[in-house]
C-alpha cells in the first residue's frame, strides 16, 4: 500500500496561526452579514375575547388569541395535506393595535401583522416562557 507524505502548512506549523498575508485579506474582505428577518402575517379567527392588562410598569396591554389552521402533509398515502390548528397569542402594545383588538370579537375573523417574540415571566412554578406574535398591525376582515 503507497503512502503518500503530507507537507506541514507553514502557517500553521508548531501551533503558529496565520501567515501574513493571510490575516491581511482576510481583514479586507469582510463576509457580509446575512439579513435576519422576523416577520409573521397570520390570518385567523378570534378564539376568546380581548384582554386588557395594565403591566407593573404602567404600560397597557391587549391580547387575544388567534386560531390559525394549517396544512400538514401527510407522511405516507395520497398527496392530501390533513388540515390542523394552530392557538397563537398576540400582544398589541400599541394604541392602534389595542384599539384594534377592543373592536374584535370572538369568531371574527383577523389579519395580525407582526414579529414573533419570547416573553419571561414568573409564575407559582418557576420562572416560564412563552412565544407569542407582537402585533404591529391588526385589521378585521
Amino acid at each position: 500500500m503507497a503512502t503518500r507524505s503530507r507537507q506541514a502548512d507553514p502557517s500553521t506549523a508548531q501551533g503558529r496561526g496565520p501567515s501574513r498575508s493571510t490575516v491581511a485579506s482576510s481583514a479586507t474582505e469582510r463576509p457580509q452579514p446575512i439579513p435576519a428577518v422576523n416577520e409573521v402575517r397570520l390570518v385567523g379567527r378570534v378564539s376568546g375575547a380581548p384582554e386588557e392588562r395594565v403591566m407593573p410598569s404602567g404600560d397597557v396591554l391587549v391580547s387575544l388569541r388567534l386560531v390559525v389552521t394549517r396544512d400538514v402533509p401527510r407522511r405516507s398515502g395520497p398527496d392530501i395535506a390533513r388540515v390542523t390548528v394552530d392557538t397563537i397569542d398576540v400582544a398589541c402594545w400599541s394604541a392602534a393595535t389595542r384599539r384594534a383588538a377592543g373592536r374584535l370579537q370572538v369568531g371574527d375573523h383577523a389579519e395580525v401583522a407582526g414579529a414573533l417574540r419570547r416573553r419571561f415571566f414568573r409564575a407559582e412554578a418557576g420562572a416560564l416562557s412563552r412565544y407569542e406574535v407582537e402585533a404591529q398591525k391588526l385589521t378585521r376582515r
